[in-house]
């Protein structure tokens, strides 16, 4: 089981450049990033994790720019996206962001996608809260195609585009994985059907272990090899035993929550999250 860390990138937090240094330094294999554009003071949304949302919800980086700027300075670490709201950001743009990200760091971008939950945040950017998994999964399946074909065309309900040419290619083939967000059946469904991983988030393990046999007969029911659909637990608990539990029932990747605070508060979490990853193997 891999061991990576996730920061919301902000202008107030340690550098991610910086951050991503750290973590490869000390032996983690990942570092993800999550992503709004903004956030609507409206408030109409309820924060899902209950209370006033969390400040750095409204002052994170551009996601691709944090992306670039953590590989630039780093040779092995995954840089990762967890999530991209896919149903804000149009499909030929963030296609072309992906395949240089994983072009220009060799081959080691992840690619969490998800539906998001702030319906306002996504009307401003002309998407519709109750048709939004509709949406997703045709920009998906429409970069595909871009990312695989010389010249791509896709013509659905939400996404339609003629022949198109579009340069680089990612360096992983077919694509960089995709690993879909999100805990519920649906979700596992949309694992299945057309993407690479699934990556819920962990604060309640159980929950977790049985969304895995889930998506294993999710898997099998379609045809296919639930080993084929890794888990990257998104937020653990940062338990030994947790860890432990989790490599047993086979999770891929841990991910483990790094506060945005700066630099010199971030590197003792981080050193405390390394001799947790060691004790756990």
């Amino acid at each position: 089981m891999h061991f990576g860390i996730l920061m919301f990138a902000t202008d107030d937090a340690i550098r991610p450049d910086e951050l991503a240094v750290e973590a490869e330094t000390r032996g983690f294999e990942s570092v993800f990033f999550p992503e709004h554009t903004h956030i609507p003071t409206s408030r109409r949304s309820p924060y899902p994790g209950g209370g006033e949302l969390p400040k750095e919800y409204a002052r994170t980086h551009d996601l691709f720019v944090t992306l670039t700027a953590a590989a630039a300075v780093t040779t092995t670490i995954k840089v990762g996206a967890g999530i991209c709201l896919v149903v804000e950001r149009d499909p030929i743009t963030t296609a072309k962001e992906v395949a240089s990200v994983d072009f220009l760091s060799n081959g080691r971008l992840l690619f969490g996608i998800g539906g998001g939950w702030n319906a306002e945040e996504m009307e401003n950017h002309g998407t519709v809260f109750a048709t939004r998994w509709k949406l997703l999964r045709e920009r998906v399946l429409a970069m595909k195609e871009i990312w695989t074909k010389d010249e791509a065309a896709f013509h659905g309900e939400f996404v339609r585009f003629d022949p198109i040419w579009s340069w680089p290619k990612p360096v992983q083939k077919p694509h960089p994985p995709i690993l879909m967000g999100g805990d519920t059946p649906k979700a596992r469904q949309r694992v299945v059907d057309f993407c690479d991983g699934w990556i819920p988030i962990g604060f309640d393990p159980a929950r977790i272990l049985s969304g895995m046999k889930d998506l294993a007969e999710r898997a099998r029911a379609a045809g296919k090899r639930p080993e084929d659909y890794p888990v990257s637990v998104f937020g653990a608990p940062a338990d030994p035993e947790v860890m432990r539990t989790f490599a047993a029932a086979g999770v891929a990747r841990v991910n483990l929550w790094v506060p945005p605070k700066p630099r010199d508060e971030v590197l003792p979490i981080l050193d405390g999250y390394a001799k947790l990853a060691a004790a756990a193997r």
